[in-house]
């Protein structure tokens, strides 16, 4: 008898070896010496304040300089500090989004089937890249045919340059821009404002996702790395920002909106972190589910943002390809942006 209660042992004891291994994976009960929640709430508070003055500073930064004649678009160091921008962007989709996503979305907490019988990570952010490329592309379409007078001559009748001259006056040109000149200036504001409306969004999305998810961990060691690596994050990704938002020429109170948003979302984010704390479990199979696709969406859309719009329309357009050597030193920046950020991935 007694000898058959031993072996009943040792089999429930080996059926119950996976159950206690899946719930010390999913975190269902840590227990580790990071893991303080008093102190992890002064070090979030520090995080909403350092991040938001950070990406403040970040995406101000090219709106408040424009005065400054060394920094304004037409400039080489403008361009420079953008391909830089570009470069931190792309590597936040590739180094950090991308990644993060997909170890959300192949833990064990998630059942066999679907979701480790499937990449849903690179479909879904193959899915983003292609959507991301419609909205971009139809947004500029219709934007155009909304001021089609600012992009096509009028076929007979009138005067032109004068039809050219008022239309591009309504898109915030001044009239010392004439002909055919003006109407391809047009036509690139538009596309200016696509692109920043669009970065925008991205922009957002992952960074509510990123405060969320330091909000929620009351791990202290994690906590720290994570805030440097955010506010450095935070503020070259502003200055990205920052410079497609000037480009675009809005008026005063766009620009503002644009910034604040920008500003007050990974910080939001946190705070929310902090109001769903007891509820939101981020190893719990919806929680990895949810953020892993959002996660993998917003790396789609920043890829191909920062490849399309930022570096290929950059280093494709007539300012770099008419100088060698600007263009050899905008990889530089777009090398360093991106190496520094990919550096960023060991801490966060």
């Amino acid at each position: 008898m007694n000898s058959k209660l031993v072996i009943l042992f040792i089999i429930l004891s080996n059926l119950s070896l996976p159950v206690v291994s899946v719930v010390d994976d999913c975190g269902a009960q840590q227990y580790d010496a990071c893991i303080n929640k008093k102190k992890a709430l002064p070090l979030k508070i520090i995080a909403i304040v350092s991040i938001l003055l950070t990406s403040m500073i970040g995406v101000s930064f090219p709106l408040l300089t424009r005065s400054i004649p060394a920094l304004s678009p037409d400039r080489n160091l403008f361009v420079i500090v953008k391909a830089f921008a570009a470069g931190i962007i792309l590597a936040t989709g590739f180094m950090h989004v991308l990644p993060d996503s997909f170890d959300m979305l192949s833990s064990s907490c998630l059942k066999d089937n679907p979701w480790h019988k499937f990449p849903f990570t690179g479909f879904v952010a193959m899915l983003s890249a292609i959507i991301t490329l419609m909205i971009d592309s139809m947004a500029t379409s219709l934007y155009s045919k909304k001021h089609k007078a600012a992009l096509v001559l009028p076929e007979s009748g009138g005067d032109q340059e004068m039809a050219v001259v008022e239309a591009a006056a309504h898109s915030h040109f001044h009239g010392h821009h004439h002909g055919s000149k003006l109407e391809v200036e047009g036509s690139q504001l538009l596309r200016y404002r696509v692109i920043a409306m669009v970065l925008e969004l991205g922009i957002i999305v992952h960074s509510v996702v990123i405060g969320l998810s330091l909000g929620a961990s009351n791990n202290t060691c994690s906590i720290k790395g994570l805030v440097a690596a955010l506010c450095f994050h935070q503020m070259f990704e502003g200055m990205g920002l920052g410079g497609c938002i000037l480009q675009a020429e809005y008026k005063f109170l766009k620009k503002a909106a644009m910034a604040f948003f920008f500003s007050v979302t990974t910080p939001f984010g946190i705070a929310l972190g902090l109001a769903l704390a007891s509820s939101y479990k981020e190893n719990s199979p919806r929680a990895l589910i949810t953020v892993g696709l959002l996660n993998a969406s917003s790396a789609g859309l920043l890829i191909y943002m920062a490849l399309v719009d930022l570096l290929a329309a950059d280093f494709m357009g007539q300012k770099l390809q008419g100088s060698v050597k600007l263009q050899i030193k905008s990889y530089v920046a777009v090398l360093l942006g991106a190496g520094g950020m990919s550096l960023m991935a060991k801490w966060a």
